[in-house]
């Protein structure tokens, strides 16, 4: 499903779903995460950047995503507005 599609809220067909799921299934087996490893690797991202800025905890987004060869860990991290 295009970002068009998705800002013009069209609901993607189930055969697209299934599509994305299952790339999604091949890439994280091609990395070699389960996903204990990736809650374990979230926890600690969030421990690290903790100790430094103010992270908004329920709003991480943790994924692995792969272009062409390449296999990338991707977090979006929202921050915390600083206090005066």
């Amino acid at each position: 499903m295009g970002f068009l599609d998705r800002l013009l809220g069209r609901e993607p067909s189930s055969r697209e779903v299934a599509r994305e799921r299952l790339q999604l299934v091949l890439i994280y087996d091609r990395a070699g995460l389960s996903p204990a490893i990736l809650d374990t690797l979230r926890e600690e991202i969030v421990a690290v950047l903790s100790r430094h800025i103010e992270i908004d905890r329920d709003g991480i987004d943790l994924s692995v995503t792969q272009e062409g060869r390449q296999t990338k860990l991707v977090a979006n991290i929202p921050l915390r507005p600083r206090r005066p």
